[in-house]
């Protein structure tokens, strides 16, 4: 039974996805509502690490493309 806070959304799968979740829930003694709850918790935790990193080198300064392969030749790299 859901939790109580839970929603409900319908979600489609590819035929060939739908039956690999299904085979994973079955082995893994897990929902396939809960397999999907973990997975889109996952990305999203992933998301918000991605978010915190990209806040946190905010302040650094920016380097263009040309200028970053000059130095690179400049220090004999390329």
């Amino acid at each position: 039974m859901p939790a109580a806070k839970s929603k409900r959304a319908t979600v489609y799968f590819d035929p060939v996805i739908h039956r690999a979740l299904r085979l994973k829930a079955a082995a893994t003694e897990q929902s396939l509502s809960g397999l999907v709850d973990e997975a889109v918790r996952l990305l999203l935790a992933e998301d918000a690490d991605d978010l915190a990193a990209l806040e946190a080198r905010a302040g650094e300064p920016t380097v263009t493309f040309e200028s970053f392969v000059a130095q690179l030749k400049t220090s004999g790299a390329l």
